[in-house]
Parts: structure tokens; C-alpha cells; sequence
């Protein structure tokens, strides 16, 4: 069972910047094209709230924000110190992603667990959990992966219980795993007559939607060796993983889950976020620190 938690909020947003057809007011346009998504206020309190708040009601405490070189603008909310912050409840650290020389862009969300890890070498020697800030994950999801007795799995979500439309949710890409519910695959952009090969043993087609748990001491040399995505030119989590149940085949397990979570991938979603907090409000009822 681990106590930590990774959040990858230092990618450069730029599908949030780009035009919308929704009618946001000046204020969400601005906050969209010049804040983290994770910063976007939602009820007058950023996204990243509602993310700490389940993460902290499924018992992770140490929570390590990754942010980018526009990055001050968290330590406002969530704490002036370089690690450690006190913020209701959690301590909050922060990882900062270098950029590399000659890029313009972040390395990638492999790089950013890499840069955690080199920069927090306790991490190195404990399992964590890993998410994005812009999807509201729930506090069940947390807490199976926080008390799954694998120390490397991830939530392998029911493809129909994600409530995007299909030709989003065609572009996911699948989970293969076995009887056992060990990972095997991550299969990219998958066809519609290829997609009815990696049903589960359920009959459902599954998908990852990029909350883990890894154990430093195995998946650390595979953070460090995980090579650059031909197409997307980024150090990616799943190539990291795929390398992983490569060498340890039965090291990652898939944990079933069947629920929709919420995304904040574009100025499109703030409206969409919004009203489904509406319809399932977050009490953020915090403990005094």
C-alpha cells in the first residue's frame, strides 16, 4: 500500500489553446490559452482540487505536482516551498520538468515520472501512484490501486461506461491483458474488425486512461531506457510499461473498473466539466491542516 502520488501537470496544453465553439466567458478563455489545466477553475476552485481531494479520501498523502517553467502560479494555491507544502491534510511537493536543449516542448510524461524519481530518490525506492491533472479520476479508482496488492497495476476502465462520443472513444487506445488480468498489449489506434480481437475475459473492451501504480525499484531502468515515440517525439509512459511486462510478463495488472471519468482536454470540456459537477458535486470538506 503507498502513501505517494504523482501528478503530470507540466505538458504544454496546447489542444486547451486551441478555438472552441462553446460559449465561455473572457475569463475561462483567458484562464484556458495562459493557465495549466490543471489551474482552470471549476466552482471558483482549480481542477487539481477536486483530483487531490479523491486522491486524499483514498489515503495518498505525499503528493508530488510535476509543473512546467510557467509553474508559479501553483505555488500560490498549493505552497511557496520547493517540497513539503502543508495543504489540508497533504503535503505537497513539486517536480520541476527541464526541458532538454533544442526543444521547445517537455520530453514527455515518461520523462516527467523520470525527473520525479531523480529529483525525490525515495521515490526510487517505494511504489507510487501516477495520473494526469485534467481527468478527474475517482476516489474508488484511487483506493484500488493504492491497496491492489500488485505493486505495478493500473484502472483498465470498460470502454462503455466512458460517456465521450464514439469517435472519441474509438481513438482510445486498448487494453489487451489475460485470464489473470496481467497486461500483454497497448494497442494504438486499433480498426474497428482488429478492436474485436481484445475483448477481456468479460467480453468487454477495456482502455487505460493513464492512472498507475509502479514500484521504483523495477520500473526506475525502464523510465531511464524508454525511447522517444517516433510520430508524437516524447518519452511516453505506455512504451515505458510495454518495456516493463516485457522483461517481467506477469509484473502489471489490470484492475476492472466500470465508471466515467471526466476530462479536461480542451476549452469544449470546461463547459462539460462543469455541468457534470453539477450533477455529482465534490463537498471539498477539507481537514484543517
Amino acid at each position: 500500500m503507498t502513501n505517494h502520488l504523482i501528478i503530470l501537470a507540466g505538458g504544454a496544453s496546447s489542444r486547451m489553446k486551441k478555438p472552441s465553439l462553446s460559449q465561455l466567458s473572457e475569463d475561462l478563455i483567458y484562464q484556458a490559452n495562459s493557465r495549466s489545466k490543471a489551474l482552470i477553475l471549476l466552482n471558483d476552485r482549480p481542477m487539481l482540487d477536486y483530483v487531490l481531494y479523491n486522491a486524499q479520501q483514498a489515503g495518498l498523502q505525499n503528493i508530488y505536482i510535476v509543473i512546467g517553467k510557467e509553474g508559479d502560479l501553483f505555488k500560490t494555491y498549493y505552497g511557496e516551498e520547493r517540497a513539503r507544502n502543508m495543504f489540508n491534510g497533504l503535503s505537497i511537493s513539486y517536480v520541476f520538468q527541464h526541458i532538454p536543449e533544442g526543444r521547445k516542448k517537455p520530453l514527455g510524461t515518461a520523462d516527467a515520472v523520470c525527473q520525479s524519481l531523480e529529483q525525490y530518490p525515495e521515490l526510487q525506492e517505494n511504489q507510487f501512484v501516477v495520473c494526469n491533472c485534467d481527468n478527474l479520476y475517482s476516489e474508488k479508482a484511487f483506493n484500488l490501486l493504492r491497496s491492489h496488492k500488485s505493486p505495478n497495476a493500473f484502472i483498465n476502465y470498460d470502454r462503455d461506461a466512458l460517456e465521450y462520443s464514439q469517435e472519441r472513444i474509438e481513438s482510445f487506445a486498448l487494453t489487451k491483458v489475460d485470464r489473470y488480468n496481467y497486461l500483454q498489449e497497448i494497442i494504438e489506434k486499433p480498426s474497428a474488425s482488429e478492436s474485436e480481437k481484445y475483448n477481456d475475459k468479460d467480453g468487454k473492451f477495456r482502455v487505460s486512461m493513464n492512472v498507475f501504480k509502479f514500484d521504483g525499484i523495477v520500473f526506475y531502468p525502464f523510465l531511464q531506457t524508454c525511447i522517444i515515440h517516433p510520430e508524437r517525439n516524447e518519452k511516453e509512459l505506455p512504451s515505458a510499461l510495454l518495456e516493463m511486462i516485457r522483461a517481467y510478463p506477469t509484473s502489471t495488472v489490470g484492475i476492472p473498473l466500470s465508471e466515467h471519468v471526466p476530462d479536461l482536454t480542451g476549452k469544449d470540456d470546461i463547459l462539460i466539466m462543469n455541468e457534470y459537477l453539477a450533477k455529482h458535486p465534490v463537498n471539498l470538506h477539507w481537514p484543517k491542516n
